[in-house]
């Protein structure tokens, strides 16, 4: 959420921002959070003057008793009992205030980082770096979905019949080809300085707003309705929630993060060779670093972070780009997303993998995750980024490691995990 002052000091900041992102009638919104904002604020200056000056007459009848003066003492009395039932009423209005400025904002999307394109969609998105030869397949080669059948390592009917479709069943080596991905990404990151957190798979309505899936993304989550809980779309959730309410002391600055957790997603989206087999799922692995840094040194975070997901992409030897998404593409809450894609070559096309995004001070605010500088308390910048997400990475392993005997070779980084080195 963005943090009223912010707008406040610099309206046109707001409104640029909004039009990058291509919302509506952002000068007409900004124009609308500005008036809430004078009201509230008028009513709070407006109670705070009468309990001044409610408190002083309290004082004054103290003093008017002593000295023998009951009717001066009286009259101020009914003065004091007339401003406390003003005040009252001032509370009623100024909670109703507050309340209407906070639902303005939470409709706010987060302002994009100035380095963010415009632009309407994905086709404007920027592409700003690319690694690796796509390979040359055998003429046999075939799509992922195809070779998940032949190789018999995932089972999509089992999956439907047990829950529905989005839901496979991995076995046999491709229970263990998922395991090993997981246990590499893990570790690359601990190497890389990053904590290793196993949170719960469910989180409440609290933790949803707080790193703005709620009320943004409510139809994509599934609910367990009796209890009020959400399964989580991504572990950025419950890791950052972690944080949620506290100062954090400077000196445990960093904070680096990752854990391994499924996800779960209700919108797969349509149907089509584009979300055959692995490409769209609603319950998936995926390994997540997240960073919680001081505002100066969060943009030099997010490049390590690009430069760590980069890492992992060529010890896999998967050919990749990575796009700076444009402001109609990007995320509610984010200022600036860096995805990649690895280049599927069966199906020739690219295959996003990753989403690297610093939200500044967007979900801190909503966290009320702060810090203390000279005394006083300041907002942290929350970053986090797929490291890896398994299902389209597995496909582009399966599809680019085609040999022309139909066997699959894995990469060098993958045989200590796995204790194989080809699907056959």
């Amino acid at each position: 959420m963005l943090q009223i002052g912010s707008i406040r000091e610099n309206p046109q900041w707001a409104i640029d921002g909004l039009k990058k992102r291509n919302f509506p009638l952002p000068d007409e919104t900004i124009a609308r959070v500005l008036d809430l904002d004078r009201n509230r604020r008028e009513l709070q200056a407006e109670s705070d003057n009468i309990l001044a000056v409610a408190n002083n007459k309290a004082k004054e009848i103290g003093s008017l008793m002593k000295a023998g003066e009951k009717a001066a003492a009286e009259k101020a009395r009914e003065e004091t009992a007339a401003l406390k039932s003003r005040t009252k009423e001032l509370e009623s209005l100024l909670k109703d205030a507050e309340n209407a400025l906070f639902d303005e904002l939470v409709k706010i999307p987060n302002i994009p980082h100035a380095s963010v394109p415009f632009g309407k969609s994905a086709d404007d998105n920027e592409v700003v770096a690319n690694w690796g030869e796509v390979p040359a397949l055998p003429e046999n080669a075939l799509p992922h979905w195809e070779l998940i059948k032949k190789l018999d390592i995932i089972d999509f009917e089992l999956g439907n019949k047990i829950t529905g479709a989005g839901f496979p069943v991995y076995k046999g080596k491709g229970a263990r080809l998922q395991r090993a991905m997981i246990s590499f990404f893990l570790d690359q990151a601990v190497l890389a300085g990053y904590t290793e957190i196993q949170p719960p798979l469910l989180v409440n309505a609290d933790s949803g707003f707080a790193t703005g899936q709620l009320p943004d993304k409510e139809g994509q989550m599934y609910e367990a309705t009796a209890d009020s809980l959400f399964l989580i779309p991504t572990a950025e959730v419950p890791i950052t929630n972690l944080y949620r309410d506290v100062i954090v002391a400077e000196d445990q600055l960093p904070i680096r993060n990752v854990g391994h957790t499924p996800c779960f997603r209700r919108e797969a989206g349509s149907w089509g060779a584009h979300v055959r087999g692995l490409n769209r799922l609603h319950q998936f692995d995926k390994v997540e670093i997240v960073q919680v840094q001081q505002p100066e040194n969060s943009y030099e975070a997010l490049d390590q972070m690009v430069a760590h997901v980069g890492g992992l992409l060529q010890k896999l030897q998967l050919p990749y780009r990575i796009l700076r998404l444009c402001g109609g593409d990007m995320g509610f809450t984010s200022a600036i997303t860096y995805d990649f894609e690895v280049w599927s070559s069966a199906q020739e096309r690219w295959l996003e993998c990753s989403s690297v995004s610093n939200f500044e001070t967007y979900q801190s605010n909503r966290l009320k995750l702060r810090y203390r500088v000279d005394g006083k308390t300041q907002l942290l910048h929350t970053l986090n980024g797929s490291a890896l997400a398994l299902p389209r990475i597995l496909a582009a392993l399966l599809e680019n490691n085609q040999l022309a005997d139909g066997t699959i070779r894995l990469p060098e980084v993958l045989v200590p995990y796995t204790g194989f080195d080809r699907l056959s």
